[in-house]
């Protein structure tokens, strides 16, 4: 008779047999009962509601968000195909949302549906699938998938968007509306219809954001097939006010135009809370002492980091690591260590990163210098797990190569086809950008927010923005795993509900926490 572990065994090939590549979501029909029973009862298998389960994490716990916004939008896709065949999508407002990348996990997904019965299902930690059913199906040229998902195109979309889009999503709409090339899929659209408020909301939302031909086409062309035309700016609210507009980079990627509206989002925000910068040393003496500084909270540095990553290490171990004392070539047990391991690679980014730091305070372009040095910083993070035989040297080459989820987070990192235009767009940012605070307050955020490596974002982030510090004589900031809570909230409310406020002050204050003389 087979052993429990050899019974789990099976099961498990089983379920490597389903998963294949990056399948997360499964129905309860794919597997037999003993199988289905014992991979759920061992935590490889949640349930999501009847009849369904996700991939679970046997360590994780039950209150553990991540493997469900790991499957959000799978089971979203998954699902509505099963019940709805091909005759389903999501709403305009959400179809926008994930055209200008937005992933972030909903509170509820609101689909279309000729079949659907205006029922609302109540999924894990909070959230619900609602089925709105509509008397007929959309053309199928109004539709495309994102991500997997059914979805309005761009141009179906935001025609049909209420004005309250522009004002409650102006960092999506303008990424929208920057990637629309050209106004002949809108056109069709509004003329089909007689469409001419909506018209003129959208001429008046490409003039916002300085698209003064595609404005001027929209109009020009309704009022020559006898619309009346009221032209109207929909990032204006009620009292005023409205979101400034980006400058939109012609034909690049929705990632690289979105990054650039959540920067200049956060620009104000930042400004108004951090100090003025001191400035840089003035002189070579100013310079060491700085330099010496970095070294002189080294320990406490390394340590904060690495605890709110997780690791488990004391002071006592990143001086023997310092020192030289941490010998993975003679010891099994630091070669083993992983706790030493992460010890021994932060050592080694933060001479990489002090000679960064070394070079922008000598006056080198702090974007310029980040760009070509953070790949070094990130190798010399994980060389020593490759050292031991614990990662594979390939794992040190490029960016990541399949999906990453935060845990705990409903923000959904950008996928991996996309994190060289998003890279791309950030070095670009950091270069244009006159400002230290808004570099390092800003370029942390969305680095971590890109997370474009397989592990150590966190830490790479914070050596950024302590790169960026420099450049404005800031001084060496620490965040401490006691300010872990409110950090990951001030990140995650900057991610997900666009709260940069929040985020600045956090950030502002640490900063103001480190004040020192040079």
């Amino acid at each position: 008779m087979p052993s429990p572990s050899e019974k789990l065994a099976a099961s498990l090939a089983i379920l490597r047999d389903r998963q294949g590549t990056d399948r997360q979501v499964f129905r309860s029909g794919e597997f037999a009962r003993e199988h289905r029973e014992r991979l759920t009862r061992n935590g490889f298998l949640r349930p999501i509601i009847k009849g369904w389960f996700m991939l679970g994490d046997p360590g994780a716990s039950p209150n553990d968000t991540t493997p469900w916004y790991a499957s959000f939008w799978e089971f979203c896709a998954r699902y509505g195909a099963h019940r709805f065949g091909d005759e389903w999508h999501l709403a305009p407002v959400q179809s926008l949302l994930l055209h200008a990348e937005n992933t972030a996990v909903p509170e509820q997904v609101l689909v279309h549906a000729v079949k659907g019965t205006n029922n609302r299902i109540e999924l894990p930690f909070g959230t619900s699938f609602f089925d709105l059913k509509t008397a007929q199906m959309t053309p199928a040229d109004d539709l495309c998938e994102k991500n997997g998902v059914r979805v309005f195109t761009p141009e179906a979309a935001l025609v049909r968007a209420p004005p309250a889009f522009f004002r409650d999503w102006p960092v999506e709409a303008q990424t929208v509306l920057a990637g629309i090339e050209e106004t002949s899929g809108l056109l069709r659209r509004l003329l089909a219809g007689s469409k001419s408020v909506i018209a003129g909301r959208l001429a008046g939302a490409f003039r916002h954001i300085g698209r003064e031909d595609s404005a001027n086409e929209i109009a020009r062309v309704m009022r020559e097939t006898e619309h009346r035309l009221r032209e109207t700016n929909p990032f204006v609210s009620e009292d005023g006010d409205s979101r400034k507009p980006f400058l939109a980079a012609p034909k690049s990627p929705a990632i690289a135009q979105r990054l650039r509206a959540l920067w200049e989002a956060a620009r104000e925000p930042v400004l108004s809370s951090f100090p003025k910068p001191p400035g840089l040393p003035a002189d070579e003496d100013s310079q060491r002492r700085y330099l010496k500084h970095m070294q002189d909270v080294y320990v406490q540095d390394a340590y904060h980091s690495l605890s709110i990553e997780g690791y488990r290490v004391t002071p006592e171990l990143i001086q023997r690591v310092r020192s030289g004392g941490w010998n993975p070539e003679a010891m099994e047990s630091d070669r083993n260590d992983r706790n030493a391991l992460a010890a021994r690679g932060y050592w080694q980014a933060f001479q990489a990163v002090q000679e960064t730091t070394r070079r922008i305070l000598q006056g080198a372009r702090a974007g310029v210098q980040f760009k070509s040095d953070q790949v070094l910083w990130y190798l010399q993070l994980f060389q020593p797990f490759v050292a031991a035989g614990v990662f594979e040297p390939a794992s040190l080459a490029g960016y990541r190569n399949q999906a990453v989820f935060l845990r705990g987070s409903r923000h959904v990192p950008p996928r991996r086809k996309i994190i060289p235009g998003a890279t791309t767009a950030l070095f670009e940012l950091l270069e244009e950008e006159p400002e230290p605070a808004v570099r390092a307050a800003v370029g942390h955020w969305l680095f971590g927010y890109i997370h474009p490596y397989p592990d150590g974002n966190g830490r790479i982030a914070r050596f950024l923005m302590n790169a960026m510090l420099a450049s404005g004589g800031y001084p060496w900031t620490i965040i401490r795993v006691e300010q872990r809570q409110a950090y990951l909230a001030a990140l995650e409310a900057a991610s997900v509900n666009q709260d940069i406020e929040s985020y600045a002050g956090f950030m502002a204050g640490v900063v103001k926490e480190e004040a020192w003389e040079l």
